[in-house]
C-alpha cells in the first residue's frame, strides 16, 4: 500500500502566490502569534490561517493543519516550526492512499 502527497485542488486552493502565502504567514506569526505560543510550544508546528490570523498548533504540519481546517474549512494555511522559523508550508498536502 504506498503513500503519497496529494492537494486537494478542487477543496483546497491556494488563493495567493508564494510570496505573498510567505509575507502574511511570517507577518501574522511574529506580530500576534509569536509571543502567545513560543514559550510553551517549542518545536511544535502552527498552522495559521493567512486570511484570519486564526491558528493551531500541532506535533507536525497534518495535525496542526487538520486541526486548523476543523474550524475553518476553507483556511489557507501557512506552517512554521515554533521557535526556529522552519517548515514554512503553503496550502495543504495530505497523505492518501495510492491505488
Amino acid at each position: 500500500m504506498a503513500v503519497r502527497q496529494h492537494f486537494d485542488s478542487a477543496q483546497r486552493k491556494p488563493r495567493y502566490s508564494k510570496e505573498e502565502f510567505t509575507r502574511r504567514g511570517n507577518a501574522l506569526y511574529e506580530s500576534k502569534i509569536r509571543l502567545q505560543v513560543e514559550q510553551n510550544h517549542r518545536n511544535k508546528i502552527v498552522a495559521i490561517d493567512i486570511e484570519t490570523g486564526e491558528f493551531e498548533i500541532g506535533d507536525d504540519r497534518l495535525s496542526a493543519a487538520d486541526q486548523l481546517f476543523q474550524r475553518l474549512p476553507d483556511a489557507q494555511p501557512w506552517c512554521i516550526r515554533i521557535g526556529t522559523g522552519q517548515v514554512h508550508r503553503l496550502g495543504f498536502y495530505s497523505p492518501i492512499e495510492a491505488e
